[in-house]
């Protein structure tokens, strides 16, 4: 463990020249050590920092951490993001109950079956955007040729949100997670996006469609069980999460598979479902896009690899680092963890998180991903990067990682 003079300051900065694909190179140097190390974040204070895969799931599944961002001592990742949680806090950062109970409102709308369910038109969606890509010059950037379309086409489709207002909900989105935001900056954001939301569910008061906004609606908001502002806010969490995450594992999973094509060979020949799934799971760990460390604080005492840890500490757990433990994933017949092998058994990676906290849209990500993946290798067996890998415009300035644009030819 380090004293608090030589404290590492967190976030650590990939090494985009080595390889853009891995976590900063002094976390397996750290995932190594006895113990836990403290780090100092942006606002002084010293959590823990926790590295190795079954530690990050000890800790998540413990009852005594939270997740609750109003606890004076939660180690915030900016003071932006602070400024827009107290604004527009959610479920996801709530405990018990006040997590629990919303979620069940919303899971049935997420569930497995139901996301399967909604593979057809993913794919319609995929081939549609393939078709216009093909059309158009070359090279095309497949940021928003594919990317980004996918995923917003199918959360405004399942929340009930007209696709005609996306460019505005991405721009606000882009708002929350850019490191350059200042608190003022995320909470006109956060009221912008409220506002809108708010409009299109008054739209499904007298209106109610097949959706998830409308149910809420009619289940939550009109029996009191729920105020106006409260489903907007459920529904800005969903339609951020929904689009951002799978636009970036699209753009970046796509640039990883190029620049490893004997991988991209193993889904582009195959016609088993399975493995394209798999290589699905392993894209999700070896990226691991959320990347700026999720955050909890200890609510008693308890011990972690030796570490005590007193109630009141932070923690910053690096899904990213866990997700390269060869304990976790170094399995006879597999490559490194540092290396993609779309065969390795990868379905615990924590990039959905753990626990009761895991991402709720997690299902829904899947299908994009095997949907696009497979459609665009199969479609365009000559696809390449149009520009030298280490010369992308890397979101290293986000909180999640991914590509600004992506430069393709054929």
């Amino acid at each position: 463990m380090s004293s608090t003079a030589d404290l590492t300051s967190y976030p650590l900065s990939r090494d985009i020249a080595r390889c853009p694909f891995d976590p900063a190179s002094e976390l397996a140097e750290i995932r190594s050590e006895e113990g836990l190390r403290r780090i100092r974040i942006w606002d002084g204070s010293e959590p823990w920092l926790v590295t190795r895969h079954a530690d990050v799931r000890a800790v998540m599944a413990s009852p005594l951490v939270s997740a609750d961002t109003d606890n004076p001592r939660y180690p915030h990742s900016s003071a932006a993001i602070k400024a827009r949680r107290a604004r527009a806090k959610t479920f996801f950062t709530e405990d018990g109950p006040a997590h629990d109970e919303p979620r069940r409102a919303l899971a049935r709308d997420f569930t497995a079956k139901r996301m399967q369910g909604m593979r057809e038109v993913i794919q319609q969606v995929t081939d549609r955007c393939i078709d216009e890509m093909l059309a158009g010059p070359r090279p095309a950037d497949l940021v928003e040729a594919l990317a980004l379309p996918v995923p917003s086409v199918m959360i405004c489709e399942l929340l009930g949100i007209p696709y005609d207002d996306h460019d505005r909900f991405q721009e606000l989105t882009k708002v929350f997670t850019a490191a350059a935001s200042t608190p003022e900056d995320t909470v006109a954001a956060a009221e912008e996006l409220i506002a809108l939301a708010a409009a299109v569910i008054d739209t499904k008061i007298d209106n109610p469609g097949d959706d998830t906004l409308s149910r809420l609606v009619v289940e939550q908001l009109l029996p009191g069980h729920m105020t106006r502002e409260e489903v907007a806010r459920m529904g800005i969490l969903l339609l951020t999460a929904g689009h951002e995450t799978s636009a970036n594992m699209i753009a970046l999973g796509t640039a990883a598979l190029l620049s490893n094509p004997e991988q991209a060979a193993l889904i582009r020949d195959s016609e088993d479902p399975a493995v394209v799934a798999g290589a699905v799971e392993e894209l999700l760990r070896y990226l691991t896009i959320v990347h700026s460390g999720a955050r909890r604080v200890a609510i008693g005492d308890f011990e972690v690899s030796g570490t005590q840890v007193r109630e009141g500490d932070g923690l910053v757990l690096d899904f990213g680092s866990a997700n390269r433990d060869a304990a976790a994933f170094a399995g006879e017949g597999h490559a490194s963890p540092d290396a993609l092998d779309i065969t390795r058994p990868a379905r615990h990676h924590l990039a959905f998180s753990f626990g009761v906290h895991q991402c709720l849209g997690q299902q829904l990500a899947r299908v994009e991903l095997q949907v696009v993946y497979s459609t665009l290798l199969k479609r365009i067996p000559t696809l390449a990067l149009a520009e030298p890998l280490t010369e992308l415009a890397y979101k290293t300035d986000m909180s999640i990682y991914g590509l600004h644009s992506l430069p393709v030819t054929w």
